[in-house]
């Protein structure tokens, strides 16, 4: 659908609204109906109007979805895909050497 449907259905909704509650206080004096039954009406008829203006709005007006960035900013720290070499668990750091003291150089 164009975008003069969704112009229509914004120019319609007042005069259909106002058409709706004439009628059932018409139903109200006029027939049993009264308008402790048939007040429910309205809510249809807005509902039905919701319906309408959705389903003639254009899709390009929705907002993109935001970007998905893996692996996030920074990366993961402690983990071995990283970019860094792996570590097997209980091995030293790869930065250390045999007979260096723990922790590092000074």
């Amino acid at each position: 659908m164009n975008g003069n449907s969704h112009t229509m259905i914004r120019a319609i909704r007042g005069p259909v609204t106002l058409i709706t509650i004439g009628v059932l206080f018409a139903l109200n004096n006029f027939t049993q109906y009264g308008f402790d039954r048939t007040w429910p009406v309205i809510l249809i008829v807005f509902g039905l109007l919701s319906l309408l203006r959705r389903g003639t709005q254009p899709i390009g007006n929705m907002p993109p979805p935001p970007p998905y960035s893996y692996p996030p900013p920074g990366g993961y720290s402690r983990s071995p895909y990283a970019g860094g070499p792996a570590t097997t668990p209980g091995a030293p750091p790869p930065s250390a050497t045999p007979g260096a003291p723990p922790g590092g150089s000074v």
